[in-house]
């Protein structure tokens, strides 16, 4: 509850008492909500908290290697620890992972051969994976090594195209890709279970092909993962969910033992594998970082949810809308303008503990085939766990919301967000 001691603090920090009181009529409304988000929260807590204790995570796991990393307990302990909270055979799980898209990378080109083909059932996938793929040509794209790829696009109301898919899979058929999140699309994020019912429907065809879901923006938000509804490989990055905000750098996949194998193979060298590949004295925040994780992602999805509610009942179009159920972190948020997208960018930036003085402007960014804007003020680069928001400059000019390493931090951000476009004289309370 808004405490009226708590007004000044926040004109402070540029927020009017209009958008104070707005906002917290719209909080109020949502405490049976976010007392769900609660209980899915501890359920995660606990299942950490089990795997951590099955694998006799203590000091030592701590202790930096460097070199060759040989027989380093740390790295190979929270690796036996993701494997298990997350229900696999093995995980990969390590800082020489540069990010999200290099983790899918490594899983792609790990497990496809020249002559085999990648279907994504889904439509097309994230914009950094484009060139990743081929389908905008890159130097080492799966496409120079000989991999092909194909896609089926949702249905109109977001559903599967489960005849479509079915006409899709050829006898080179290897591996599926099942995007969970809406990458920059105004698409449903998928549930687990729908992501379990695609899965089935695929191994029904073909129980040889590969199902790989990108996990990321995903994890923790439900009680189970797709790993649990039969997906090969699940993938993600250290600096968005599983990482609490405390990881600096790094990537995970988790899946069978042949799939994780190859990926470790792929990442360092044939032969060397995962006995390969110092921790840097990185594990103190990728261990606690894990821990902390259900809960930093429960604040994200609160931040979230509040940001539905609090746009959509301003006449924007929010994707997910203010009660639909959640399965990501990311809030869509359809703007209708440039201008409006900057506005919005300038409020989360305002708000940040770090760079906030800075003016988010739209840029080149690599691997994205328009300008992008992107505020984000974290204490690790790139941190979409932490407080962000960013879109491409295109219609339906849609900004992406995300992070909050606190609930409270969330709602001050999307408040300043408001507050920011009120003040441009584009919204009227």
């Amino acid at each position: 509850m808004l405490q009226q001691e708590n007004l000044p603090i926040l004109g402070a920090l540029g927020i009017s008492d209009a958008v104070c009181r707005y906002g917290e009529q719209i909080a109020a409304s949502l405490r049976p909500r976010f007392d769900a988000i609660d209980e899915i929260a501890e359920y995660n807590q606990a299942k950490v908290l089990a795997a951590m204790q099955k694998n006799r995570v203590n000091a030592g796991c701590f202790a930096a290697t460097t070199g060759y990393g040989y027989n380093d307990v740390g790295r190979d302990t929270l690796e036996r620890v993701y494997a298990d909270c997350f229900h696999t055979e093995a995980a990969l799980v390590r800082p020489q992972i540069t990010c999200g898209t290099h983790a899918l990378a490594v899983a792609f080109s790990a497990n496809l051969l020249p002559g085999d083909e990648l279907l994504s059932p889904v439509g097309r996938p994230y914009d950094t994976l484009e060139e990743v793929i081929g389908i905008r040509e890159s130097a080492c794209s799966l496409k120079e090594y000989g991999v092909t790829y194909d896609e089926v696009a949702l249905l109109p109301d977001g559903s599967f195209d489960y005849e479509g898919i079915r006409r899709k899979i050829k006898p080179q058929t290897r591996l599926v890709t099942i995007q969970r999140s809406k990458g920059y699309a105004t698409r449903p994020t998928l549930s687990v279970q729908r992501i379990g019912e695609l899965i089935a429907f695929i191994k029904g065809i073909r129980s040889d092909i590969i199902c790989m879901v990108d996990n990321c923006y995903g994890e923790f938000v439900e009680r189970i993962e797709p790993s649990d509804v039969g997906a090969d490989m699940i993938v993600g990055s250290l600096i968005k969910n599983p990482g609490g905000g405390l990881a600096p750098i790094g990537g995970y996949i988790c899946g069978t033992k042949a799939c994780v194998d190859r990926c470790a193979y792929r990442l360092s060298a044939p032969g060397l594998g995962q006995e390969v590949g110092a921790n840097l004295g990185l594990m103190t925040a990728l261990y606690q970082g894990f821990f902390l994780a259900p809960t930093v992602v429960a604040g994200a999805l609160k931040g979230a949810i509040f940001a539905a509610n609090i746009y959509e009942r301003l006449g924007f179009r929010c994707v997910p809308n203010a009660t639909e159920s959640r399965h990501d972190i990311i809030q869509a948020v359809e703007l209708g303008s440039e201008e409006a997208m900057r506005a919005f960018c300038l409020g989360i930036q305002a708000s940040a503990p770090v760079d906030s003085y800075v003016t988010p402007l739209p840029w080149d960014m690599p691997g994205y085939d328009s300008q992008v804007i992107m505020a984000a003020g974290a204490f690790i680069q790139g941190s979409s766990i932490e407080l962000s928001a960013d879109g491409p400059i295109r219609e339906p000019y849609a900004v992406y919301f995300q992070g909050g390493l606190t609930w409270t931090h969330a709602k001050i951000g999307i408040l300043m967000s408001l507050q920011k476009l009120v003040d441009a004289g584009l919204v009227n309370l």
